[in-house]
């Protein structure tokens, strides 16, 4: 198997990163030639926490995250072997029991906050991504998601961009649109954008099989 090409997809909470990572990947999926990697999966294991500690973790901090291990399964990944990889539970706030099986494939998109501030997980993209998206609009998306899907109250999710989401944003992930190739504004709306990524995958993919 051929290297495969590596996308970096960052940007703010809920700015539309997973939303382009899916549509791409949609759009090859007949090919079955494009693998999505999130970092939220990669959220440290806190089993060992009490759950009222647990709630008290900054998130939205890269601290938060296991990169080593993200780096090591995307090098294997890269390397052509199959990863198992792990899942997380925001509902108890830590790593769930359940892992996912992931194969090698020519494209492999690593979605998250900090892919680009992360230089490790840096090094290993040829291309970098960063959706810009207007704070107002992410936090209402934010909101929405977490009361609706990840089982938050609407204080609790209000409280955590207050505390911590807006200040991590402004220090540690709009600080990484410096390394960006590549802009999108407005996030998975910019058809435009987005169909010009997708012939730019199309023409990586021709080549690697030719």
């Amino acid at each position: 198997m051929n290297k495969p090409i590596i996308i970096g997809i960052a940007g703010g909470s809920a700015s539309g990163k997973t939303t382009i990572a899916e549509t791409i990947m949609e759009k090859f999926k007949e090919e079955k030639k494009v693998v999505i990697i999130r970092q939220d999966d990669y959220y440290k294991d806190q089993s060992h926490m009490p759950f009222e500690e647990r709630v008290k973790t900054n998130y939205d901090h890269p601290f938060a995250f296991d990169n080593d291990y993200m780096v090591s399964q995307v090098k294997e990944l890269a390397s052509g072997h199959s990863i198992l990889k792990p899942t997380y539970d925001f509902v108890h706030h830590t790593r769930s029991e359940i892992t996912e099986t992931v194969d090698p494939a020519d494209v492999i998109i690593l979605e998250g906050l900090f892919v680009l501030e992360n230089e490790d997980l840096r090094r290993l993209q040829n291309i970098k991504i960063f959706v810009d998206t207007p704070a107002d609009v992410r936090f209402i998306r934010r909101l929405v998601r977490d009361v609706n899907e990840r089982g938050r109250t609407l204080d609790s999710v209000v409280t955590q961009y207050m505390d911590t989401v807006r200040v991590m944003h402004q220090s540690f992930v709009e600080p990484s649109k410096i390394y960006a190739d590549l802009i999108i504004p407005e996030g998975g709306s910019n058809t435009v954008a987005i169909d010009l990524l997708e012939t730019k995958i199309s023409s990586i993919i021709h080549d690697i099989m030719l």
